[in-house]
């Protein structure tokens, strides 16, 4: 797939999920692979031009963590430029303009969502980012402000013209927030209204076959995705499987799904000390316990965890708890294989009808 200069190897794509989509995290999928183009946090342009150091870690990488997009927002056309020329500096290989945010504080500032609703002002303000660099200029929107303001095929037809390189659209409202179904069809519509550009739909992709269903439904180049990542990492390398074969890869063994959770932890240690990685771990583990079988007495103690030292002993202690639900061979019994839940979620292709993952909780005031 081609974005503007850059040849990539996956038309898949990791959505940004605040609070989640860090370099520990991004660099845990780029090790399972599959995952090729992968996308920050919410940046501001004015804070990563004012150095803050918030900022300044949001964008924090390495050599391993490429080729990666920055993620910006801000209504100012100077700071956007500004901003898009110091990420070309640095060796950022993309910039992502969120117009997609729905969340008040962002909006009322003229970025995310708000975008949106002033075509010829987005339009102006993107051309000149375009302008400035060499490296592609992307875009994030949603489907318009609300059902009667459906505002994306034209958004994208006038970005299209101005240069933006490809399109990023999840298949919902400003108004639905991260609630309700995506819509193809508003997707599809999107993909019709440009002529050259990629369009990459995103948006309740939370398994292989949710991925191809949008993109046969949509006609769209790639699919960007997001929760399904968060709640199943291997989902890249079973996506580029399913759509290259058509075959589903075997999930991964209990073992290999702690492995990869501690290797998350050690990259959480590494990049943000064993203290603060070990508070922000918290709120990760539990995401990959959710496919380890019974596992409460895990969760209790983990949303608690200060050292890496202790959670080798919760680990450890959880093992020994654990082997009350294990046959003679060590697998899980029967009646623990497979929770409705997990099951739902691996085998339905239509988002429509299938029980959604939920939004990880998180720090609201950047969503």
């Amino acid at each position: 797939m081609r974005i503007g200069l850059l040849d990539l190897k996956s038309n898949l794509f990791l959505s940004p999920l605040a609070g989640y989509t860090n370099l520990p995290f991004r660099l845990a999928l780029r090790e399972i692979g599959g995952l090729d183009l992968a996308t920050t946090d919410l940046v501001n342009a004015r804070s990563l031009l004012e150095k803050n150091p918030r900022a300044l870690k949001l964008i924090e990488t390495c050599p391993a963590d490429r080729p990666l997009a920055v993620q910006l927002f801000g209504s100012v056309p100077e700071e956007m430029r500004d901003a898009a020329q110091h990420l070309e500096s640095i060796g950022i290989a993309s910039v992502y303009v969120n117009m997609g945010c729905p969340v008040r504080m962002v909006c009322r500032v003229g970025g995310g969502s708000a975008m949106m609703t002033e075509l010829d002002q987005t339009a102006k303000l993107v051309k000149g980012m375009v302008a400035a660099v060499r490296i592609p200029i992307t875009a994030k929107m949603r489907l318009g402000w609300d059902e009667q303001n459906i505002t994306a095929p034209d958004l994208a037809r006038a970005l299209e013209d101005v240069g933006v390189a490809a399109i990023f659209v999840h298949g919902c409202t400003r108004e639905q927030g991260f609630s309700g179904a995506v819509n193809l069809a508003g997707i599809r519509a999107v993909v019709g209204a440009v002529k050259r550009i990629p369009v990459i739909g995103n948006g309740d992709v939370t398994s292989p076959q949710a991925a191809g269903h949008m993109l046969g439904q949509t006609g769209c180049a790639g699919v960007s995705i997001g929760r399904g990542a968060f709640y199943n990492p291997w989902i890249f390398l079973h996506t580029q499987r399913y759509l290259r074969c058509g075959d589903l890869l075997p999930g991964p063994t209990f073992e290999e799904r702690v492995r990869v959770m501690c290797r998350h932890l050690d990259l959480m240690i590494e990049v943000f000390g064993e203290e603060h990685g070990c508070r922000l771990f918290r709120k990760v583990a539990p995401w990959y316990a959710k496919r380890f079988g019974p596992a409460n007495v895990f969760n209790k103690r983990v949303v608690t965890v200060g050292s890496k030292a202790e959670f080798g002993k919760i680990l450890a202690d959880y093992f020994e708890w654990r082997k009350q639900f294990l046959d003679e061979r060590g697998e899980l019994k029967t009646p623990y294989q497979s929770p409705p839940l997990v099951a739902s979620f691996m085998q339905e292709a239509d988002a429509a009808q299938r029980q959604r993952i939920p939004v990880p909780k998180g720090p609201v005031e950047v969503w």
